[in-house]
């Protein structure tokens, strides 16, 4: 899973035409997957990012690839501006300011683990993404927190709070999955239109 400089322009450049039409018209790019190359119509799954002024202002993602890569980043980076519901929805005038982050993620990989200390052994800070699900609780975290999160005990914490799960809970029916990303991003003002967009 490498993309080409051409083909990681082409992904932001889908990421911004779709705020920008949420900013026009309130909905996300409907990419016509015709224009792209191959490795770009590969169902897959993806998360996007957006950054204002180096503080988070959106990120919303699917776990599951279920549609194509083009789509799927459309489909995200419009609602990581408008529907995270953390944020209020994106306006015009912090569009110039945003920096775009996207990652593509590899397959999820079940991790077997029987307690705590031994998922702990198997984090390797800085590398993967995780996910952890205890029946309807659930929630994950991009390999991209381990930048703020470097200490794997510390990580596991704040992973269970996400999941709604208190950072000291454990239970044998805990699910466990690894994933890998590939990841890359851009200030809007250096992202470089594509010509395949909205064809």
């Amino acid at each position: 899973m490498t993309y080409s400089s051409t083909e990681r322009t082409s992904l932001l450049s889908v990421a911004l035409a779709s705020i920008e039409s949420g900013l026009q018209t309130g909905r996300a790019l409907e990419p016509d997957v015709d224009g792209y190359p191959p490795a770009l119509i590969e169902t897959r799954a993806s998360f996007v990012t957006l950054n204002l002024n180096h503080t988070l202002r959106g990120c919303i993602g699917s776990l599951e690839p279920c549609t194509s890569l083009v789509r799927s980043v459309a489909e995200n980076a419009y609602a990581a501006a408008f529907r995270d519901p953390r944020f209020p929805a994106l306006t015009l005038p912090e569009l110039a300011g945003l920096t775009i982050h996207l990652s593509v993620l590899g397959p999820l990989q079940e991790v077997a683990c029987d307690s705590e200390a031994d998922l702990l052994g198997q984090m390797q800070p800085g590398i993967d993404g995780w996910v952890i699900q205890d029946g309807q609780f659930r929630g994950t975290f991009l390999p991209s927190v381990w930048e703020s999160l470097p200490d794997e005990r510390l990580f596991l914490e704040h992973l269970k709070m996400k999941a709604g799960l208190g950072a000291d809970y454990w239970s044998d029916t805990i699910a466990v999955w690894r994933y890998s990303t590939e990841s890359f991003s851009a200030a809007v003002q250096d992202i470089e239109k594509d010509t395949a967009v909205g064809k």
